[in-house]
């Protein structure tokens, strides 16, 4: 209530970039004030639930709900996102080299359709920048997840150069990585997604993960940001490809280039849209990727997840994972609180005891 009531109408009144810079600042800052980490926890955080609490990856989920990448760019706030019920966050995406991204203005809020369109285009301060800032954190309570892409001067057929720097400056102080082959904003990003590009470049991340992985004595994995604007050839081409390079999973999906179901006058405002509109779309995918891979790789679902029926049903499509983004712009930290419960009510309802026996059910 207070973040709806009073913390909301405030934001939005602000620019959106503005908004989201004033966020990110705050709840860095807040953090080093003594006491600040516990009263968030007190307000928003989520207690571990053991029907909740999924192991996949290597790694322990106190919550299958974590935040996406885009929000907090640079690894400036993770203390302050560990703190409010997230089971796991995504940072970046972080390119080699820190870069402005494109002009501005670049995001822009449509209320009626609870949806965003963003053209940030990689804005970040550099892998550096942000190795630095996870290091120096050394009691996560949550796994935190690098999101990497290329420089927008670094052409395609050497982008595969620019995702090796990434794993490999912060490969240390990442507990998973995430290759952003489908941000709409980068020109020709997404090509890369598709044919021999995106089987040539995931050989080469496979290898240099296997690489970093025997080098450290640990088993880090690797998953895959998709676009959900392919056809239904051309994601199954994709999921094949996937699947036989040994990347560990699937994240469905990046914002749409589509604005169907979107209202408001900046849809017509060029960008990826995320929100309400990519709901069902972002579903189907995760329905179509679980159908054709047989359940055999694990899928995050991300995409218009608003409510515990949101993230039920991408869990009942096939997702072991959601991520949220623009559900916790609108509705506010208490989101959480709010998707756990639900999880729950909705699990008992189906009768499963366990978050796991869900995944994918439509399909059985």
């Amino acid at each position: 209530m207070l973040y709806r009531n009073i913390a909301k109408p405030v934001f939005f009144k602000l620019d959106p970039e503005k908004a989201h810079h004033l966020v990110i600042g705050g709840m860095a800052k807040a953090t080093k004030v003594p006491g600040a980490l516990a009263m968030m926890r007190g307000m928003y955080g989520v207690k571990a639930d053991p029907a909740l609490t999924t192991s996949l990856f290597g790694l322990t989920f106190h919550s299958p709900i974590g935040l996406a990448a885009g929000l907090d760019k640079n690894a400036e706030a993770v203390r302050g996102f560990s703190s409010i019920g997230f089971g796991f966050m995504e940072v970046g995406t972080v390119t080699p080299k820190g870069q402005p991204g494109n002009e501005k203005p670049r995001m822009f809020r449509l209320p009626p359709d609870e949806a965003l369109i963003n053209r940030m285009g990689f804005n970040n301060e550099g892998t550096e920048a942000m190795r630095e800032r996870l290091a120096a954190i050394k009691d996560r309570p949550i796994p935190v997840w690098v999101n990497i892409g290329k420089n927008k001067a670094t052409p395609n057929d050497k982008a595969h150069e620019d995702y090796l720097k990434c794993i490999q400056t912060m490969y240390n102080v990442a507990d998973l990585f995430v290759v952003n082959i489908s941000s709409p904003n980068t020109p020709d990003l997404r090509n890369l997604q598709h044919g021999d590009e995106l089987k040539a470049l995931l050989s080469l991340v496979v290898d240099e993960m296997n690489r970093q992985n025997a080098a450290h004595g640990q088993n880090k994995s690797i998953l895959v940001k998709i676009a959900p604007d392919v056809s239904d050839s051309e994601l199954e081409s994709m999921t094949e490809t996937i699947v036989q390079s040994g990347v560990s999973g699937i994240i469905a999906t990046n914002t749409t280039l589509s604005r169907m179901g979107a209202t408001h006058v900046h849809r017509l405002e060029n960008g990826g849209l995320s929100g309400k509109p990519l709901t069902e779309r972002s579903t189907e995918v995760v329905s179509q990727i679980y159908r054709m891979t047989k359940g055999t790789i694990p899928i995050v679902g991300s995409g218009g997840v608003f409510t515990a029926e949101d993230a039920y049903r991408k869990i009942r499509a096939g997702a072991s994972l959601v991520e949220i983004y623009t559900g916790l712009i609108y509705k506010g930290p208490g989101i959480n609180r709010e998707l756990a419960s639900g999880l729950k009510r909705l699990m008992k309802q189906d009768g499963f005891k366990h978050i796991s026996e869900a995944i994918g059910a439509d399909h059985r």
